[in-house]
């Protein structure tokens, strides 16, 4: 019993240290995009800004994808090029 709870708490760590990484990769993205949008003039932002929108609508996510992760993807999506970190 000591040994299935031991590799359980291994397991959860690996987990957790998993969820950090990507947590990091996608505030770095952020960062990244954010830099990027403040670099371009209003007039390229607003057309990159309109083609994701356009490509994102016409994506067809998979069958087995959950809608509302569908949705989720999107409202992010949205969140980053609408308003992008301060």
């Amino acid at each position: 019993m000591k040994n299935l709870i031991a590799e359980l708490l291994v397991k959860l760590a690996q987990k957790e240290e998993e969820s950090k990484e990507l947590v990091a990769q996608v505030e770095a993205l952020e960062i990244v995009v954010t830099a990027l949008l403040r670099q371009m003039a209003q007039s390229d932002q607003q057309a990159l800004i309109n083609s994701v929108e356009v490509a994102l609508e016409n994506a067809r996510p998979d069958p087995l994808v959950p809608v509302q992760d569908a949705q989720l993807l999107q409202q992010y999506v949205k969140k980053l090029l609408r308003h992008p970190r301060s």
